[in-house]
């Protein structure tokens, strides 16, 4: 469902870096900090993938930002909002019974928010139920 937009669109990917490497053809991948709310460096890490969202933000200047969640997103997310821009939310396929802690925060400034289970509507009753994207 996504790649056709990236296809069509000029895009980016901004992820965690982790111990595999995004490779999409011919799609800038920029890196975060994975970010883990029990870890004693959580702060410092949002603190620093804030100041790369805005340097990203800044240089490549998207008008909608679309994201599956993770929290080192979090940052990206808020400046968009900070500068008006559209902000699409999917909720994680993994979460059937719960929401996810980012999808609570993030449900408030979607634009456009999406689960993929029906039984989430429960918890997100303005939200978009389309099943399974990927």
């Amino acid at each position: 469902m996504l790649r056709p937009l990236m296809e069509k669109y000029d895009s980016f990917i901004i992820t965690e870096k982790t111990n595999y490497e995004v490779n999409v053809d011919n799609t800038k991948v920029y890196y975060m900090k994975q970010v883990n709310r029990k870890e004693k460096t959580f702060l410092l890490k949002l603190i620093i993938n804030t100041f790369k969202s805005f340097a990203i933000f800044v240089r490549k200047r998207p008008n909608v930002i679309i994201t599956t969640g993770v929290l080192a997103v979090i940052p990206m997310c808020l400046i968009a909002k900070l500068f008006r821009k559209k902000l699409i939310y999917i909720e994680s396929f993994a979460k059937i019974n719960s929401p996810t802690k980012t999808g609570k925060m993030m449900y408030k400034y979607a634009d456009r928010f999406y689960v993929q289970w029906e039984s989430m509507l429960e918890f997100y009753p303005n939200a978009i139920f389309l099943g399974g994207i990927y």
